[in-house]
């Protein structure tokens, strides 16, 4: 094979290659490149096939994804659109304005909402409408012969007149000739028209049809006929007016399917879903009524997407459920009015203001609507609940101080807190337990304990007797709850089940103390079945709750009932709504088909029901206040037992209930078997069987007292 050669460009020779290799050397070349010896001129490395590939794809990528591209692309797709949309929208109304599809989708919508009355008022008007076509069918059967004498007609009356025309103009011109002027004038008119029709004919064919996209692209755009994806952010609806186009809307987007079908069946008559639109306080509200296959709950549901559809925050759109079936209501707040404070409560601007425990109502805010929200407090035992720090002492707090300025009612209070809050009572509670400690919460327990002691006591008194009212505030009564201390008989002071004393003294006050104006009042934290027993809760007659965390805790609060109607202060903003309060109560004005109100209650500070109360002490000679219960004479009731059972070996326990009695008749003159054996039990000097009969043995009580006073000494444990 022949070595190729190469040119010398200094020589303008050709050399062989053969004449530049150098002499193979004797040993072995190695094929392992010497870094010593390796060239430094740099290489141009080979670039794989598949790095430009992967380049060129990257680059793709970039401009398809670049924000330009993409809103060019929306940019398109969105007029395009409208364009298809616009015809679609005057397809269909041409089709409409030909057929009976419109009456008749008008009938489905009334059927749809159960309004038979409408429903049978457009069936008329489609019976109306199909004998109306029909005639004008009939009508177009003869128009051709109709039309043919008319034509006829109009030729002759028009050759006529320009014959009578022309002999006039003859005989005024006295030329003969002139009879054919009116004829020849006419002909030469219709000469230039079609010489007009001539010259514009062919730019009205070309622009014709881009006059008629243009038409469609308007209806389009007008009717926003393209899909969301695509059209431009609309940040200026932010607080636009409620029209009924935009509530349509709104409810056509939630994302329910059968709502969405039944929309676009009706077409423009989805507003015939709604009721009117009222202007309630510093909002507006709707009734909707939903179409079959639609639940009510699927709308509440969906409350926060509802409300970013109406251009609102979640907390502006209150949903409830009135009393008309598959009926939902809509309450829908001016943008940012709920951010604004209310003005200060009548207890601070009017000095003069008093109180009726009976007949009056508590000033203790504003509803949403705007109105003065009043509440009756008259023999109705109140709950009051929410998370920490959202006004809830502050609201319970508002209706005692309205209540204090009736001087006929009395108050016993423990705050459970004991930081000050309920510090203005002083001078005018008969009681005011203030602390946090077991110790408080004993104290506060023995207080709802001569509630019931005074309620007994009420029911007792012969018929007719006028009691003045009593109202015992526990604030924090979760701290009471929750308490474990037991007593000398073993009972928990706290707790939920039937051996608690506060949970007991509360249930009794529940059954039977509205009846003679004894009232109980609780505030308390996070409502759950340990720190708010079931059976406490229901026996609220007013249950209010301020924002919550859960909707569990709603149930709680307020129950099962008012939730299910809409009620959600678990739905408040923690913060934000501080002193915003869920009210379900007989005693409040709700509106009709509602189980429960919003009301954003007056704070008043510290410092102003201070104030309040000063007012209040005025109205009255003088109070004096006990920091702590006065439990009375203490008593051992085994000590007493054994006192009763005298040398006896052993009595039987009706005479033993009959001594205790004779020894203190405050102490024991309730006690039953039940009492004793419970505070027998666990001593060995239970009651038991003697000749068929109930006795207790005083040897065995004795044995127990003794070994229960050497318990602990230092003789006991050797």
């Amino acid at each position: 094979m022949t070595e190729p050669a190469i040119a010398d460009p200094g020589m303008g020779t050709v050399h062989h290659l053969d004449h530049h290799r150098p002499t193979p050397p004797a040993d072995p070349v190695s094929l392992a490149k010497d870094p010593a010896t390796a060239p430094t001129t740099p290489q141009t490395p080979a670039v794989p096939q598949g790095s430009r590939i992967v380049r060129t794809g990257r680059a793709v990528r970039r401009v398809a994804t670049h924000d330009r591209t993409r809103s060019t692309a929306r940019f398109t797709v969105r007029h395009g659109m409208y364009v298809v949309g616009g015809g679609r929208i005057v397809a269909r109304r041409a089709w409409e304005g030909r057929t009976a599809s419109r009456y008749e989708r008008m009938l489905r919508a009334a059927e749809a909402a159960g309004n038979l009355d409408l429903a049978t008022e457009w069936e008329e008007h489609l019976s109306r409408f199909r004998a109306a076509r029909h005639q004008r069918r009939m009508d177009l059967l003869s128009a051709p012969v109709k039309a043919a004498k008319g034509a006829a007609a109009a030729a002759g009356l028009t050759a006529g007149g320009l014959l009578v025309l022309g002999i006039f103009l003859a005989i005024a011109n006295k030329n003969f000739a002139d009879v054919a002027t009116p004829t020849l004038a006419l002909i030469e008119l219709v000469r230039w028209i079609v010489v007009v029709i001539t010259v514009v004919w062919g730019p009205l064919v070309t622009m014709g049809p881009w006059a008629g996209l243009l038409a469609l692209w308007g209806v389009g755009r007008h009717q926003q006929a393209a899909p969301q994806w695509v059209l431009p952010a609309r940040s200026a609806d932010a607080g636009a007016p409620i029209t009924p186009s935009v509530v349509v809307t709104a409810l056509r987007d939630l994302g329910i399917a059968p709502l969405r079908q039944a929309v676009k069946e009706m077409g423009d008559a989805g507003a015939a879903m709604l009721g009117p639109i009222r202007i309630a306080g510093c909002g507006v509200e709707v009734d909707v009524t939903l179409p079959s296959g639609v639940a009510t709950n699927e709308v509440q549901g969906r409350r926060r997407k509802l409300a970013e559809n109406l251009a609102r925050h979640e907390h502006e759109v209150f949903i409830t459920i009135p009393q008309a079936a598959r009926t939902v209501r809509l309450w829908i707040a001016d943008s940012g009015a709920l951010d604004e404070p209310i003005g200060p409560s009548p207890l601070l601007t009017d000095t003069t203001l008093t109180a009726d425990y009976a007949k009056g109502r508590a000033p203790w805010g504003q509803d949403l609507r705007g109105d003065a929200a009043l509440i009756s407090l008259y023999q109705r035992h109140f709950l009051i609940t929410g998370l920490s720090n959202q006004g809830k002492t502050a609201a319970l707090r508002a209706l005692a101080l309205w209540l204090a300025l009736d001087a006929r009612v009395e108050f016993r209070i423990a705050d459970l807190k004991g930081v000050g809050d309920w510090g203005m009572f002083d001078g005018l509670a008969t009681v005011l337990i203030q602390g946090p400690t077991d110790d408080h919460v004993i104290e506060a327990t023995e207080m709802l304990e001569g509630l019931v002691k005074e309620m007994e006591r009420r029911i007792q008194a012969p018929p007719g007797t006028v009691f003045t009212p009593l109202i015992g505030i526990v604030d924090e009564a979760q701290v009471a709850f929750m308490c474990p201390v037991l007593d000398s008989e073993k009972r928990p002071y706290g707790g939920s089940k039937a051996t608690s004393r506060y949970f007991m003294a509360a249930r009794k006050i529940h059954n039977q103390g509205r009846a003679v104006d004894v009232l109980l009042y609780q505030g308390t934290q996070d409502p759950t079945d340990q720190n708010l027993p079931k059976l406490v809760r229901e026996g609220a007659h007013t249950r209010a709750s301020l924002a919550l965390g859960t909707e569990s805790q709603a149930r709680m609060a307020l129950g099962d009932k008012a939730v299910d109607g809409g009620a959600a202060p678990n739905l408040l903003r923690p913060g934000l709504d501080k002193g915003t309060v869920v009210v379900a109560s007989d005693g409040i004005k709700i509106p009709a088909g509602q189980a429960a109100i919003t009301v954003r209650t007056h704070y008043i500070s510290t410092d102003d029901a201070a104030e309040v109360a000063g007012r209040a002490k005025a109205l009255r000679d003088g109070v004096t206040t006990l920091h702590a219960v006065d439990r009375g004479e203490e008593r051992d009731p085994l000590t007493d037992v054994m006192t009763v059972l005298g040398d006896a070996s052993r009595v039987l326990t009706t005479d033993v209930l009959k001594r205790l009695t004779a020894l203190s008749e405050d102490a024991y003159g309730k006690w039953s078997h039940l009492d004793l054996k419970r505070v027998l039990d666990g001593t060995g000097a239970e009651p038991y069987k003697s000749d068929g009969r109930m006795v207790i043995a005083r040897e065995r009580l004795f044995r127990h007292l003794t070994n229960r006073g050497t318990e602990g000494s230092a003789s006991a444990a050797e």
